[in-house]
Order: C-alpha cells, then sequence, then structure tokens
C-alpha cells in the first residue's frame, strides 16, 4: 500500500493489524504520531466546561456525524502538507551524481547540453532541479568541460574554483595538484586569493601549493580523451599515480628520486608501452607481477 493510503487510513482508524504493522515501519512515523498528539492536547482558554458542552452537543445534532472531530481534518491536512514539503525538499535538493573507477571514463549531458567527460577516479555533482538558476558543479579528480553558452557556470573543485560562460577548458583537482586547462574562449580560475583568467591554451598549475609556470599549448583537446597522458616537467610520482588509475595497478618505487621531472607520454591501451616510455627516459627498470609493479633504477 502507498505511503498516502497508510496514512490516510491510520487518521481514519481503519488500518488493518498487518497495515498498522507497515505504517509504524514509515520513516516518519514517529513525528506524525507526535504531531497527532500535540493536536489532541490543544486546548482553548478556561469556560464554562458543562454549559459550553452542553451547546457543543446540540450544535453537532444538526450537523452530519462526520463532522463531530475537527482533529483528524486538521491532521489531514498536515499530513498532506509533511508529504508535500517532503518531496518538494526531497526532489530539489537531491544532487545527482557520477563517479569513474580506475581505467574507466565517462562522458556526461549535461541539462543545458553541456558536455562534461570524466576522466579515471573521478566524481561531479551536480543538481539538476536547479540547473536552470545555478550551473555549477562539485568536481574530485579530472574533467574535460564542454560548456553551452549560457549563464555563469561554476566548477569547485577542494583547490579552486573555475567560472565561465561558455568554453571548453580541462580541471584536474589531485591532492597537492590542482591544473585548469583553457581551450576555448575564456575561462577566470580562483586559487586562494589568486585569481587568473586564462584564454585558449593558458594553463594554470599549482603543486604542492607552488605556481608551476606552463607552456602554451597548441592541443585541441586534453590528450587523456584520446587515451594518452602527457606531461611537460611535472614530478615522476605524479606520472606514477596517473598511471596507476589508468590501468588499476599499484607501483612500487625502490631507490628512485619521485621529485625529479619527467617530459613525456604514455598510452592507456598498452600498459608495457606505457611503463617503457616511462622508465626508458629515466634509465629505470620495471618487474610486472599481475597488478603489482615494481620500479628501480638500473
Amino acid at each position: 500500500m502507498k505511503r498516502e493510503d497508510l496514512i490516510k487510513k491510520w487518521l481514519d482508524n481503519e488500518l488493518s493489524p498487518e497495515e498498522l504493522k507497515a505504517f509504524k515501519q514509515l520513516e516518519d512515523h514517529k513525528d506524525l504520531v507526535k504531531l497527532a498528539n500535540g493536536l489532541k492536547q490543544f486546548k482553548a482558554e478556561d469556560f464554562d466546561t458543562d454549559l459550553e458542552l452542553g451547546r457543543l452537543n446540540t450544535t453537532l445534532k444538526n450537523k452530519s456525524k462526520n463532522t463531530n472531530n475537527w482533529v483528524k481534518p486538521i491532521l489531514r491536512i498536515a499530513a498532506i502538507l509533511t508529504i508535500c514539503f517532503g518531496s518538494y525538499y526531497y526532489t530539489t535538493t537531491l544532487n545527482t551524481n557520477a563517479a569513474t573507477l580506475a581505467a574507466q571514463k565517462e562522458t556526461i549531458d549535461l541539462p543545458d547540453s553541456s558536455i562534461v567527460t570524466i576522466n579515471a577516479e573521478s566524481s561531479i555533482s551536480y543538481n539538476k532541479n536547479k540547473w536552470d538558476e545555478d550551473r555549477e558543479i562539485e568536481l574530485e579528480g579530472e574533467a574535460y568541460f564542454k560548456v553551452a553558452k549560457g549563464s555563469k557556470f561554476k566548477v569547485k573543485t577542494n583547490n579552486g574554483i573555475v567560472t565561465v560562460l561558455g568554453t571548453e577548458f580541462n580541471v584536474k583537482d589531485r591532492n597537492n595538484y590542482f591544473e585548469v586547462t583553457c581551450y576555448e574562449g575564456a575561462v577566470n580560475v580562483e586559487y586562494n586569493s589568486k585569481s587568473v583568467v586564462l584564454k585558449p591554451g593558458n594553463s594554470f598549475l599549482m603543486i604542492n601549493g607552488e605556481y608551476i609556470d606552463k607552456t602554451d599549448t597548441s592541443l585541441k583537446n586534453p590528450s587523456w580523451i584520446n587515451n594518452e597522458s602527457h606531461f611537460t616537467s611535472i614530478p615522476l610520482k605524479n606520472i606514477l599515480l596517473e598511471l596507476e588509475r589508468q590501468y588499476n595497478v599499484t607501483i612500487t618505487v625502490n631507490n628512485i628520486d619521485e621529485e625529479q621531472l619527467f617530459t613525456g607520454s604514455f598510452t592507456h591501451d598498452d600498459i608495457d608501452v606505457a611503463l617503457k616510455a616511462i622508465t626508458l627516459p629515466l634509465n629505470l627498470t620495471y618487474v610486472k607481477t599481475n597488478s603489482m609493479i615494481i620500479l628501480e633504477s638500473e
């Protein structure tokens, strides 16, 4: 039986034992009972009880038998309002979420025809019902956005906020790594007290709280969209973390300086090719056992 029907029958004292059991299992059962008890305790100002009771009985004799209980109609209204307001609150505040696992990517169509592609081990959250008045997304990880023109579009991360009107850009927010790259239009990046406007080809990069000056890119979109990760002078530990995400593996390093800078790329389609692309330029060796990889200096 539907929740609303159970409440209505409860108000009319028509619940069977089985239905009463179901009613008591409702999430807001205790709240409804408290409301009913509270309404029953309402009292008017002091008056002559016997006199007023006699007048009330006389009046009630001239009315329908169903009008002798003013509490239940009020309870019905209160129950309906509770249902309506509860449904409204639930539908307007509930966010839409999307997330990816390691070695997984996903493309999401937003309500205004904007498109977001989520990289491995990333997630987004937004309110579909309020989208027309507030185009705002919370991001953990990395995502590439193609934003339809319209009102202000905002991407919130743990490290900074990206604001645009209509453009294409990439946001990467991983631990102490925060990077925004603009591919079309203009992007405003807010990081702590720092605010920067990016034009096509420009990037904003912070690693461990330090601003890193990057050269402009000629790419039309982020390389990971095409199953390849590209890096320019990035600490090795960040490259290895990305490799773990793309292949769902665990990497251990022995006697290797993970702060050394790496420039290059690796494919997302073949782990051995990817490992060679990283280890050969740095004179490293690797041993791979299932999902475990050990890197060592030669």
